[in-house]
């Protein structure tokens, strides 16, 4: 079952939403909200997988609050004004309800959203991880998250988008587990995700906050591997 989010300031609208998510099994609504500060509230207490979302409330619109968001659960734009619809799909918003709509309709947009919401949790559980102990604690790291490694004598730092773990291994170990389309060593003590690459500028590139150095020797294959991906 997914969780969903009412967020509008028309008490009517809210009823007629309240009523179809009521219908569908697959849905559980947790919270209704008159406002965008009330949803902000609720938000940080219980994150949702879908928001219904008016665009003109008092106070901060709709379009204001979903761009605010720093958390991303499925919007479904709920309004009266379809000129808003080109700013509703550049934020990625799964469907953009004119009201008054029927049930139908509303049900369309609530299946488009389960379609995505199957994508995401299917990509989750078939993400390639590796097992890694630092801490004394096992980690179960996607691969796809490392940014770079370092090496350092007999340890390696392994920079994650969230965090850093420090590792008792070597760099030539772990590239053994990782898969070698993705991941090229580029110095003695660096070996990078090439899918993280911000930029190069001479003998260094850029991945996440940190410039890395390049060798002389790995130079060529990087820009030669960098230009093709």
């Amino acid at each position: 079952m997914w969780t969903c989010m009412i967020v509008d300031d028309e008490p009517l609208s809210r009823d007629v939403l309240r009523k179809y998510i009521s219908e569908v099994s697959t849905l559980n609504m947790v919270a209704e909200c008159p406002d965008a500060y009330e949803a902000t509230r609720q938000l940080n207490q219980s994150p949702v997988d879908v928001i219904f979302l008016d665009i003109n409330m008092p106070g901060l619109s709709g379009i204001s609050f979903a761009r605010s968001l720093t958390i991303s659960p499925l919007i479904i734009f709920t309004t009266a004004y379809p000129e808003h619809a080109v700013e509703g799909f550049e934020l990625n918003a799964v469907d953009y309800l004119v009201k008054p709509y029927s049930f139908e309709r509303f049900l369309k947009a609530v299946n488009r959203a389960m379609d995505k919401l199957k994508e995401n949790d299917h990509t989750k559980e078939t993400a390639p991880k590796i097992l890694l102990k630092a801490d004394k604690k096992l980690y179960a790291v996607e691969i796809s998250s490392i940014l770079f490694i370092e090496g350092q004598g007999d340890y390696i730092r392994i920079s994650l988008e969230d965090k850093k773990l420090v590792v008792h291994d070597t760099i030539k170990n772990i590239l053994i587990s990782l898969p070698g389309s993705d991941f090229m060593r580029i110095h003695k003590s660096y070996v990078m995700n090439l899918k993280k690459i911000a930029f190069m500028e001479g003998h260094q590139v850029r991945v996440g906050e940190q410039n890395l150095p390049v060798s002389p020797h790995h130079r060529e294959e990087l820009l030669s591997r960098y230009t093709a991906t």
